[in-house]
């Protein structure tokens, strides 16, 4: 529920707002507020908990792709890392991979890149073009406008650091991803 400061209930507004913005209705979201899932960037989740509770939400939106993070989280962050984990763990454990064949759900791992390559903006589609990766996400200027105003609905966690991704951020701009 992005409680680490004690700000749940003004970040699941904020969640709601940006999805707004996005178009993503808010019968859609889903906020999870469980004790062995805290907001914490130095806790790793239960990876068998969390997978359930993905699972429950695919199945109960007839979900048929998820984008994710890598193993390095993007910024390192173990919550974000807990959920790469997750999904790993749905596609090793013979079952659930079955049921995810069944549901017809894929997923897309966003691909982590090291600090020059994420602040060099749209300069880095170059550099992404040349890489092998299974899918390219280039945001037009519209999109791109659209998702900084979405990430300025979360007003409680705009840092002065979060400022500066949003100005020079490859991942405002262009993403790399490839089939989990």
């Amino acid at each position: 529920s992005g409680n680490y400061y004690n700000q749940g209930e003004i970040r699941k507004k904020e969640l709601e707002q940006s999805c707004v913005l996005l178009g993503i209705p808010a019968s859609d979201v889903t906020v999870i507020d469980h004790r062995d899932l805290p907001d914490n960037p130095a806790v790793e989740w239960d990876t068998q908990l969390l997978a359930t509770f993905v699972l429950k939400h695919i199945e109960a939106n007839n979900i048929n792709l998820v984008v994710t993070f890598d193993a390095g989280g993007v910024s390192g962050h173990a919550n974000h890392v807990s959920l790469y984990s997750a999904l790993r763990y749905e596609y090793c454990c013979f079952e659930i991979f079955i049921l995810f064949l069944c549901l017809g759900c894929h997923v897309l791992v966003l691909e982590s890149v090291n600090l020059f390559r994420k602040y060099m903006s749209v300069l880095d589609v170059a550099v992404s073009c040349l890489l092998p990766g299974d899918a390219l996400f280039v945001l037009t200027e519209e999109e791109t406008e659209q998702a900084r105003r979405a990430m300025q609905c979360h007003r409680s966690q705009l840092l002065w650091f979060r400022h500066i991704y949003m100005l020079f951020s490859r991942y405002m701009v262009i993403n790399s991803l490839r089939l989990l």
